[in-house]
């Protein structure tokens, strides 16, 4: 039991048995009965036994009620002034409280132990031979109370019983999310290690080639022989890069590969979403660099799910801004906010995002994405170096967001 639970059982039993001492002492509630009997020691006896048993209530409910209601009937029997049984009615509710679910007898005898002390007491005034008319509106008042009592309890075990059945549902949702979250994880890094084969792959392809023309050469040209063996040390380098900073996945087929899924294919990209019905426009600046297989594989599927999004959750319009520069690539997509599209202002609508956030990280960069005043935008910046330190800010809104410093520098917006 927890000590605040504890702290409320007391206080209610010392308050109970001053209510009880003070309506005997005081000879009832009306008028006194002169045949009552007024408070000496046994009465006092009595009224505790009717008091303190209410501090265990909680814990042993059912041999509470038995204690209390047997000395309320005692206190009436011996013609003491209970006119209201408050310990008894109390006892009531916590057997309501805890028995009030149950199933068949149980729940019977539980009723029946609550409801049952009116009748027990109006068959104590028979067996003493008072007549129970005399104290109808009294015993009915009882009656009342403790049906309302059995209610009472009742209702506080049900919304007890919701409330913990709404936080499990909560927590059982919070488990679903995390584990959604892990598994859209692991399957875009399934992916990402697709691709890494395919890139790895294509690397040591390049590397047979160029040792083969180098052995070839080799004592005939020795200019194209260095030539060749650099081109290897250079593939080489970035191939090692790239799995460096991939995580290790199990590589299971799931896309179309007929399409280079890097940079190289973003008109294709474009021209199929335009085809879709989606307005794009695409603004550059600078050249696409040539040899970061990890980082442009990384940019096409970056823009690739913002322009997926923007066509089923946006108003119909894409702005697409690319700027690579010496060691970055940068990407910023925005769209119009569609009413009561799907997209939702902390983007945790699907897995795509999810996947974005985790290409970038993968690669050491960078990505945002959320509402910028009345459009949704996907902000993103991959590194192009060997450094795995994570990239900074890249616009000025997701500095403002982050608390770092805007790049320096202006976008230059050349139409494309």
């Amino acid at each position: 039991m927890k000590r605040s639970g504890l702290a409320v059982d007391i206080a209610t039993a010392v308050a109970t048995l001053v209510i009880t001492v003070a309506m005997i002492d005081t000879g009832g509630l009306g008028p006194p009965d002169p045949t009552g009997r007024t408070l000496d020691v046994p009465g006092l006896l009595l009224a505790g036994a009717t008091a303190l048993p209410l501090v265990a209530c909680r814990r042993a409910p059912g041999a509470a009620f038995a204690v209390v209601a047997l000395a309320s009937i005692a206190l009436i029997a011996l013609r003491y002034p209970l006119d209201a049984p408050v310990g008894a009615a109390i006892a009531g509710y916590a057997v309501a409280d805890l028995h009030s679910g149950d199933r068949g007898a149980r729940r019977a005898a539980a009723f029946g132990a609550v409801v049952g002390f009116v009748p027990l007491v109006a068959m104590m005034y028979v067996v003493a031979g008072v007549n129970p008319a005399a104290f109808t509106t009294e015993l009915g008042t009882w009656m009342l109370a403790f049906c309302g009592m059995w209610l009472i309890g009742d209702r506080a075990r049900l919304r007890r019983e919701r409330a913990a059945d709404l936080e499990e549902r909560a927590r059982r949702a919070k488990r679903e999310a995390a584990r959604e979250r892990r598994l859209a994880a692991a399957e875009e890094r399934t992916r990402i290690a697709r691709e890494l084969h395919d890139s790895a792959g294509h690397a040591i392809n390049v590397i047979l080639v160029q040792a083969g023309a180098a052995r070839l050469l080799h004592g005939r040209d020795p200019e194209r022989t260095l030539r060749a063996i650099g081109t290897i040390e250079e593939v080489a380098r970035d191939t090692v890069g790239e799995i460096d900073r991939m995580v290790r996945a199990l590589r299971r087929y799931d896309g179309d590969l007929r399409t280079p899924a890097d940079l190289s294919a973003i008109d294709e990209l474009v021209d199929r979403h335009r085809r879709m019905g989606l307005t794009v426009e695409v603004t550059m600046h600078g050249e696409r660099p040539a040899r970061v297989r990890g980082a442009s594989q990384a940019a096409y599927r970056i823009l690739e799910e913002a322009l997926t999004n923007a066509a089923r959750h946006g108003d119909g319009t894409a702005a697409v801004d690319l700027r690579y520069a010496a060691d970055t690539i940068e990407i910023s997509v925005s769209n119009g906010c569609r009413p009561g599209g799907a997209q939702r202002p902390d983007g945790t609508e699907g897995h795509g995002i999810v996947g974005m956030r985790e290409r970038a990280a993968l690669l050491g960069g960078t990505c945002v994405v959320g509402p910028v005043h009345d459009r949704f935008q996907v902000l993103a910046r991959l590194p192009l170096l060997h450094d795995e330190s994570p990239a900074g800010p890249l616009f000025p809104e997701q500095a403002a967001v982050t608390g770092h410093s805007p790049l320096t520098g202006k976008w230059d917006r050349t139409a494309r």
